[in-house]
């Protein structure tokens, strides 16, 4: 007795729907991720297994490296507050054009006298390594003080809060320099503050 033919059904699958969600979960990543922005200084932070999340608001970041010191805080507003009363206090009057500028720079490391010109360059050439020689931080002219002491009152101001204050400091640099900076919080009395650091395994 013949043994009868079984039909043959179709291998394939419809990939439509796969494709579908596989775009949307790109998509939403594309959109959600925040791209790293380049730095007009560059260090390499020391490891920590301590995972502590910085602030997102009301922050000032110190970044040190090379000797060099650089400086920057969050908010736009706070930004173009603290140059104002940076302006009062050298007589340097900026314009409303360097003062949106200055609002979207993160970092920057260049004594007052030359913050005009560093504004006056693009987001790149900002950036280029060794343009910018560091903020001042030396007994004799300490820009750094008066950066922080700006930046203090503006986010009580605006904001009315404290300031927070993180040092990001090069896992290679000599600790006199952070001393430093560290001396010119504590006149300042501020005591605590953050240390920036990269992530590393218990077991490292």
């Amino acid at each position: 007795m013949a043994k009868a033919k079984m039909k043959k059904k179709s291998t394939r699958i419809d990939m439509t729907a796969m494709c579908d969600v596989a775009f949307l979960l790109l998509s939403f990543f594309v959109m959600t991720s925040t791209a790293k922005l380049p730095e007009p200084l560059p260090v390499d932070t020391p490891a920590s297994t301590v995972q502590t999340k910085l602030p997102d608001s009301d922050l000032a970041t110190i970044t040190v490296g090379k000797e060099k010191v650089f400086f920057g805080v969050v908010g736009k507003d706070i930004r173009i507050l603290t140059l104002e009363k940076i302006g009062e206090k050298y007589n340097v009057n900026f314009t409303d054009e360097e003062k949106k500028k200055f609002s979207l720079v993160d970092g920057f490391g260049v004594p007052v006298g030359g913050l005009k010109q560093l504004l006056a360059l693009t987001g790149e050439e900002r950036n280029k390594e060794g343009l910018q020689p560091g903020i001042p931080y030396d007994s004799t002219d300490n820009q750094l003080r008066e950066w922080l002491l700006a930046a203090r009152l503006a986010t009580k101001e605006l904001n009315n809060a404290e300031l927070k204050i993180a040092i990001k400091g090069d896992a290679k640099e000599e600790y006199p320099t952070v001393k430093r900076v560290i001396d010119i919080l504590q006149k300042q009395k501020v005591n605590r503050f953050f240390l920036v650091t990269g992530l590393r395994s218990e077991d490292f």
